[in-house]
């Protein structure tokens, strides 16, 4: 179990790095000299680059500050009484160098994965399970909108693994004509439970609003 904790990062207090603390970082390369068939548990607020733990260890369970319960809700991911199907809800970046500087707020200049464009650790959405899932095409209901309308998307998703899952289908939008916008956002998402080598057809509604944009 590694991480970070209030000591390192809280509401008054930010960091320094956004790698783990140089101990931590010690500890698993020690640790998987001796065994390499290691999981490592995160506990962290926000994301970190554990580039070393990405290409070494082979399964890393995300716990986030879990809470009273979160001993079980780990213990039932390691031992396979529960599949996760989790998704990241921000970028994991490879280095503070990929990043523009700390003050500067304006987020058009690479921040968040509308904007980002270098290769992330992990991506915003991100998220593995005990199974797999393919993705069908999507088809649409209609080609234009007028306000107050909405559009209705249908996605065949299957369950290719070995396991019953849940997956959540994330839908994004970009206009590939604005230069200046992001390159794409999240604008509706479902979490679907498939069970193994079946297809769901994923209705997903997207109003108006999904495809209103502005700028500076």
């Amino acid at each position: 179990v590694l991480g970070i904790n209030k000591s390192i990062e809280r509401e008054g207090q930010d960091r320094y790095s956004i790698e783990l603390p140089k101990d931590q970082q010690i500890f698993i390369e020690e640790a998987y000299k001796i065994n390499p068939n290691t999981v490592v548990v995160l506990v962290a607020g926000s994301s970190l680059a554990i580039n070393w733990m990405d290409e070494h260890i082979p399964a890393i369970v995300n716990a986030w500050y879990p809470g009273e319960a979160g001993g079980t809700a780990v213990a039932e991911v390691l031992f396979g009484d529960y599949n996760p199907g989790g998704k990241l809800p921000l970028t994991y970046y490879r280095s503070l160098d990929e990043l523009p500087a700390f003050d500067d707020y304006d987020i058009r200049k690479g921040r968040t994965y509308q904007f980002f464009e270098g290769d992330p650790l992990y991506a915003f959405g991100h998220g593995l399970s005990y199974t797999t899932f393919s993705y069908g095409r999507a088809q649409a209901d209609k080609n234009l909108l007028s306000r107050g309308d909405k559009l209705n998307l249908s996605i065949p998703v299957k369950n290719t693994g070995k396991r019953n899952g849940e997956e959540i289908v994330q839908v994004y939008i970009r206009r590939p004509a604005d230069k200046e916008g992001p390159a794409k956002t999240l604008r509706a998402f479902k979490r679907v439970e498939i069970a193994q080598g079946k297809t769901e057809n994923v209705m997903i509604e997207l109003p108006y609003s999904a495809f209103e944009w502005f700028d500076a």
